[in-house]
């Protein structure tokens, strides 16, 4: 065989060679791609509705099932217990120091919730005895948000309640959307009477 015969052979395995590599980076760039698109496509959806739920809490008066509003709630700072009307408290009197915000297993003095209700706080309540998922969800919301505490809270009328600062919200599911919205709206939201306060800083239990 001529040299020559062995020069364009060889050429031919190359040009093989790219083509075979060619085959398989075109389908991995595509799938790249894909889950590229998939991925903004569900971060636009879940930010849709969000604010689709956080929007039916819009305005003076929602009209949404569940929905409380507490006014004229005093701000005083006081020592000792507080008998509050709601359960869990919307606000009112409370102790100098605010809870910080965060996941609680057991449940946490009113007094220091409402504290922390006051700088811009959700308070995220369900039943002591609620299941593992219920747990999670709620805890999947706090880890998202500086301003979300969550702990068991006894006597609920509801297997979660979603307070903030004169706002309540009872729900009977951790995944209904309108908890999302609820935080959406109220954490550090307009009813907030210290807003720009911290919930970091006080006191962890």
């Amino acid at each position: 065989m001529s040299s020559s015969s062995k020069k364009a052979r060889g050429a031919g395995s190359v040009k093989s060679s790219r083509a075979g590599a060619l085959t398989f980076v075109v389908p991995a760039a595509l799938i790249a791609i894909a889950i590229v698109v998939a991925t903004v496509l569900a971060i636009r959806q879940t930010t849709t509705q969000r604010e689709e739920a956080a929007g039916v809490f819009a305005g003076d008066d929602p009209q949404v099932e569940g929905l409380t509003f507490v006014d004229d709630l005093s701000q005083n700072h006081v020592e000792g217990e507080v008998d509050y009307e709601q359960t869990p408290a919307v606000g009112g009197d409370h102790n100098a120091v605010w809870l910080n915000c965060g996941v609680y297993e057991e449940p946490v003095p009113d007094e220091l919730a409402v504290h922390s209700l006051e700088h811009g706080a959700v308070w995220l309540a369900h039943a002591p005895d609620a299941d593992a998922d219920v747990r999670e969800a709620l805890g999947e919301i706090a880890d998202g948000n500086g301003y979300v505490l969550v702990s068991p809270v006894e006597g609920l009328d509801a297997p979660v309640v979603a307070s903030a600062w004169g706002v309540q919200l009872e729900l009977d599911d951790a995944e209904d959307p309108k908890l999302e919205g609820f935080v959406t709206q109220f954490a550090q939201g307009p009813q907030t009477p210290e807003p720009g306060a911290p919930c970091t800083g006080g006191v962890d239990l």
